[in-house]
């Protein structure tokens, strides 16, 4: 090994994982390799004998003549294993029978890859197997005609298209599931650096989502074949020593199982209860020893012992003698029962500690709890011949829905992916309402993520809350178990601050702030757009000319479906589009379309300081110097400047309403006049500097409190405040703030004279 790592996000952790070169490939393969062989002779007299030994009902001949028409279509093509390429379909579609999915999605299956990787067509498709195969054969079809500028973006459009399908029938999922689950059981075949691109994928994407259907068993065994290609040498460790231990590991359970058996004979159940016992996947030991820097005595629940019952009454009777019989440990019960998990997930969890001293972890649920934990989503066909119940299916699915809702607020296409690692990550907590009611949220959920999670008008009003009846800032991170009270405004009018985008978790929420801006502040949005594109455009020396600046723009602008300049400077400011993700696809444009010659510019970046090495002055005759901005007037963007000639220190810039400007215009010196020179500001400067305002007001309760929540919501970064009581009986508010131009600052000033008691609102000195 050459000693490299590389920094991975698994889901919301992030570790660092050896980065294997070509001297370490020989090494990684032998433990690649490891990873068992899985049957991928799949054949049509499987499927067929699967089927008839269901107890399901299949449209067994549409099936067959599903497998012909994909058997001709991929007749010649080879998979990277070297085997015909049917095996692939066939073995998605075994999968799925093992699920338990209907005729339709089975034929899908079969037919998933031949309007991608063939000459047939959807249209033939659908006139052949109806409107139903045709709709899930194009959900899972993947996006190969669309413009694509990186990697990144390809696999967020394959995913947004999946998420849209899947909103209107659940199948797609299922199938680019098992799709994804075979493509990863035979991996091993794929170049080495495609093997962990594909793998952090799934890991990211794939397993969470699997996850959230409630499929445990799919949802595992992505994750462990992820996690082998991504870190071959921990998978490998972990595995040896669970093998090492296996005999011992095995006799452990199997004298549980033995003793709690036992007990239960005297007890009165419907039918005797199952038990059963597993051990913890190696991913989720690896999540607890390296993530959560654990050793793997410390794992509590990496043995388990499941009991599966007839009634709810029952779950929680055994409970009680799992009890009576081991002694509990403290903090380690979780009731699922009456709490779901999002995945609608269900089971009594106790982690206690036997004879032996070896504690281990007891679940405890009905057989209809246990179909769903092991089957999810998919167990609705399974046992029930579809959807049964649309009200509880609609309540499973709405993370879908609230996924895509997220998405189509912002303009960024990689946005999808990124709205998957957050809301989708297997981490969730559960925060009660004063009235009892739970609600499920990410890992580091805020107060305000609460509220926008009950009500999108109540996350607008919100102005406090109380976390077990104490007041806790906004930016506070709710626990699991605590009794959570919003406090709202009573104002019909009062809105979001910009800066809960930086306090938020989930995207539901940053979705819902972003579209009230959208909607409520359209103007000041392009302004604050406008400023931040064109600082970005400073920062990196891009300086397109003012006639070509708008068709320069104009492809960025219509891929994020922008139907103007000014509409895409609106979704700049609102944050629908990141300028993170497209200056660097500018730059590149830029360097392409301009030569080196017109690259060079007197005209750089401004910190949000007082003074400043370069600036965005442009000076008569000169090309560059060094400026500060003077601190007496505090001159900002759109002002009418003049330039004063230091000693040593460039030029000083001042306003031409300056006090000390005007005391040398009337003194009429002229040696202090020589020292004075015309300037003028760069066009399109967007300069983020301080200037100095104060605000005339009725003194009030609440009025300073009114101002800066004005300022936070125009998003105006506050150096320094203060307030004072007049000897009229008014007040004065005094702030230094960062302000981007002249234009930024009268839309402000019109803000702040809406204020109730506002009586004057002007800039002045510091």
């Amino acid at each position: 090994m050459n000693g490299e790592k590389e920094r991975l996000t698994f889901g919301q952790h992030q570790v660092e994982v050896p980065i294997p070169t070509d001297s370490d490939t020989p090494d990684v393969m032998k433990y690649i390799n490891e990873i068992p062989d899985y049957d991928d002779n799949f054949t049509i007299d499987m499927i067929v004998e699967k089927i008839l030994t269901d107890d399901k009902q299949y449209d067994l001949s549409k099936i067959i003549t599903a497998y012909e028409y994909a058997a001709k279509a991929h007749a010649g093509q080879k998979r990277s294993s070297g085997q015909d390429y049917i095996t692939h379909p066939l073995a998605v579609a075994y999968i799925l029978l093992e699920l338990g999915m209907d005729t339709d999605t089975i034929c899908a299956a079969l037919l998933h890859d031949v309007v991608e990787d063939t000459d047939a067509t959807l249209e033939d498709v659908r006139k052949r197997f109806g409107q139903d195969v045709a709709m899930l054969v194009d959900g899972v079809t993947k996006l190969n005609k669309i413009p694509i500028f990186n990697r990144e973006e390809q696999q967020a459009e394959n995913v947004r298209k999946i998420l849209l399908a899947m909103s209107q029938d659940i199948r797609v999922m299922i199938i680019k599931l098992c799709d994804r689950l075979h493509n990863m059981r035979t991996l091993k075949y794929r170049p080495i650096d495609r093997q962990r691109r594909t793998a952090l994928e799934t890991m990211n994407i794939y397993a969470p989502i699997a996850h959230r259907l409630g499929i445990r068993a799919v949802k595992e065994e992505l994750e462990d074949l992820s996690f082998h290609y991504l870190d071959p040498y921990a998978y490998s460790e972990i595995e040896h020593i669970l093998e090492n231990k296996k005999e011992e590991r095995e006799a452990f359970i199997e004298i549980i199982k033995k003793r709690i058996a036992q007990r239960f004979k005297n007890e009165d159940f419907q039918q005797p209860p199952n038990i059963d016992g597993r051990v913890k996947s190696i991913y989720g030991i690896y999540k607890k020893i390296f993530i959560n820097h654990k050793s793997i005595d410390e794992i509590y629940d990496k043995y388990a012992v499941r009991i599966i019952v007839s009634t709810v009454a029952e779950c929680y009777n055994v409970l009680g003698l799992i009890h009576d019989m081991f002694r509990p440990l403290p903090n380690r019960f979780k009731d699922y029962i009456s709490t779901p998990k999002s995945n609608m997930y269900q089971s009594l969890h106790t982690t206690v500690l036997g004879r032996e001293g070896i504690p281990f972890e007891v679940q405890i649920r009905t057989w209809d709890m246990h179909e769903t934990a092991e089957y999810g989503i998919a167990a609705h066909w399974k046992y029930k011949e579809g959807i049964q119940g649309k009200d509880k299916m609609e309540q499973r699915l709405a993370w879908v829905r609230q996924v895509i809702e997220a998405q189509q607020t912002s303009d960024d296409v990689e946005e999808i992916v990124r709205i998957i690692k957050n809301d989708i990550a297997p981490e969730d907590i559960v925060v009660m309402t004063p009235k009892g009611a739970s609600i499920s949220l990410p890992v580091d959920s805020t107060v305000i993520d609460f509220a926008y999670k009950i009500h999108t008008q109540i996350g607008h009003k919100t102005t406090g809350a109380k976390v077990d009846g104490k007041i806790v800032p906004l930016d506070y991170k709710l626990q699991t178990g605590q009794i959570c009270e919003i406090i709202t405004s009573k104002d019909p009018n009062k809105g979001p601050n910009r800066s809960w985008l930086d306090i938020v978790r989930t995207n539901e929420a940053k979705a819902k702030i972003r579209s009230w801006f959208k909607k409520e502040c359209r103007e000041e949005n392009i302004v604050h757009g406008k400023s931040l594109l064109e600082r970005e455009f400073k920062h990196y020396r891009i300086n397109v000319p003012e006639e070509d600046y708008e068709s320069f723009l104009e492809d960025d602008f219509k891929r994020h479906n922008c139907a103007s300049l000014e509409d895409f400077y609106a979704s700049i400011g609102y944050g629908g589009i990141l300028l993170s993700k497209i200056i660097p696809r500018l730059r590149d444009k830029y360097q392409k379309l301009y030569s080196p010659e017109e690259e060079k510019t007197n005209v750089l970046p401004v910190q949000p300081s007082k003074s400043s090495g370069k600036n965005s002055i442009i000076l008569d005759k000169i090309d560059d110097c060094v400026v500060k901005f003077a601190q007496c007037c505090n001159p900002i963007p759109g002002d009418e400047i003049v330039g004063f000639i230091t000693r040593g220190h460039g030029i000083s810039v001042h306003t031409v309403n300056c006090s000390n400007y005007k005391a040398v215009l009337a003194r009429n010196n002229p040696e202090e006049l020589e020292r004075w020179c015309d300037i003028q500001w760069s066009e399109n400067s967007a300069a983020q500097l301080q200037t100095s305002i104060e605000v005339t007001a009725t003194d009030r309760v609440g009025l300073v409190y009114d101002i800066t929540a004005v300022l936070a919501e125009a998003r105006v970064p506050m150096v320094h405040s203060s307030s004072r009581k007049l000897k009229n009986g008014n007040a004065l508010f005094e702030a230094n703030i960062v302000i981007a131009g002249a234009e930024q600052l009268r839309i402000l000033f019109e803000k702040l004279r809406k204020i109730k008691g506002v009586i004057t609102v002007d800039r002045a000195s510091s």
